[in-house]
């Protein structure tokens, strides 16, 4: 085996993939739409191709290269001037949650399940999901979260600072009640918020952990309208004890 030869060409696909994909911008590098993940992909696919077949002139992968770039260059362009091109392309995001209602359609269209849906909430810092006026699931996967008017975070403050109040005057005779936690001490807190029911189905190991019932759990969707778990599309609990409830609506 040609290992100099081998060495020179890997460098030399090295630099000219570095620079195309410079030349396609830092668009690419950002968010990658489903248009620009196949044109990268195929660009590297082509790149070791020609790092792999010694034999093979570069010009055979140099020219597939070049064509594809000018395929991103001018649909890059056309798309500055086309709404309609930008949609084709890139898609368009989603609404998967809209003042506090989950819709359920939009999820089973764009494949995008609870747990994606509770896992991005967490990364963003959401701990309830009643914290939540608007999700929008945007052409590249990341999902964009607009709060809750902070009207209602500024009364529960009020509120806190009232009950830290209390709290003070009762600090030595016992320790207030009020604000314990339905959630165990040693939780693993970046679970929050808590699912116990998902799809229509309870999370008894959830339910478990918190040392809470069915019983219980039936009682606290019945306050909220739901007579039964499988009307439920989602149902979780924070660390505040907030519980956020999702009836899944009849289609008459």
């Amino acid at each position: 085996m040609d290992w100099i030869g081998l060495s020179w060409r890997t460098l030399l696909m090295y630099v000219i993939v570095f620079i195309v994909l410079r030349l396609m911008g830092k668009r690419e590098i950002g968010k990658l739409s489903v248009f620009d993940l196949v044109i990268s992909v195929m660009i590297a696919e082509l790149a070791v191709i020609e790092i792999e077949d010694p034999d093979s002139q570069l010009t055979h992968g140099l020219i597939p290269i070049a064509i594809l770039l000018v395929v991103q260059f001018v649909t890059a362009f056309m798309s500055l001037k086309s709404r309609k091109l930008r949609l084709f392309l890139d898609g368009k995001p989603s609404v998967i949650m809209a003042q506090g209602q989950i819709y359920k359609d939009e999820l089973k269209k764009q494949r995008y399940n609870l747990d994606d849906l509770m896992t991005q909430l967490r990364e963003q810092g959401i701990a309830s999901i009643d914290d939540v006026e608007f999700a929008i699931l945007e052409t590249s996967g990341k999902l964009s979260v607009i709060p809750k008017p902070s009207q209602q975070q500024e009364d529960a403050n009020a509120e806190q600072a009232s009950d830290q109040n209390e709290q003070n005057n009762e600090q030595q005779a016992q320790q207030p009640s009020t604000n314990e936690s339905t959630i165990p001490q040693g939780f693993r807190y970046e679970t929050l918020p808590i699912p116990l029911i998902m799809d229509g189905k309870v999370q008894d190991n959830n339910l478990e952990k918190l040392k809470k019932t069915r019983f219980w759990l039936k009682n606290v969707i019945q306050e909220k309208g739901a007579t039964q778990f499988k009307e439920v599309l989602l149902c979780t609990i924070d660390h505040k004890n907030r519980i956020y409830i999702d009836i899944e609506k009849k289609d008459h």
